[in-house]
């Protein structure tokens, strides 16, 4: 079956990291975009980043400069958001999507998207 998955979310104190993996299964994300999103309870959907295909651009929510981080690695078939610095606001669920010869518009949408992930738990509490 051809999927996304994530993985990497838990329950970390305000301050720590947690990197998430979006996998993708049967199928390359070679010449895909692939933005990530999250959504709070009780909040719209938010995009969070996104990687452009040939990975030349990134992009980051304005919520989340400076302490996330977008990268892929093809050898793997992954695309890693690094998260630090976390804070209460940032749990939510991450899920990633992928569009092939997408564009990013900015880090909020993805212009096509063939593949949603089912997404990955985040809650940051002391």
């Amino acid at each position: 079956q051809l999927q996304l998955v994530e993985s990497g979310g838990g329950l970390v104190q305000p301050g720590g990291s947690l990197r998430l993996s979006c996998a993708a299964s049967r199928f390359s994300l070679r010449n895909y975009a692939v933005g990530w999103v999250r959504q709070a309870p009780g909040k719209e959907r938010e995009g969070v980043s996104c990687i452009s295909l040939d990975d030349s651009n990134t992009y980051y929510a304005d919520s989340v400069k400076g302490r996330f981080a977008i990268s892929r690695d093809n050898a793997k078939n992954t695309v890693y958001l690094q998260i630090d610095s976390l804070k209460p606001e940032d749990t939510a669920i991450y899920s990633c999507a992928a569009g092939m010869g997408a564009a990013c518009v900015g880090a909020t949408r993805l212009n096509t998207i063939n593949f949603w992930g089912r997404g990955t738990q985040v809650t940051v509490s002391s």
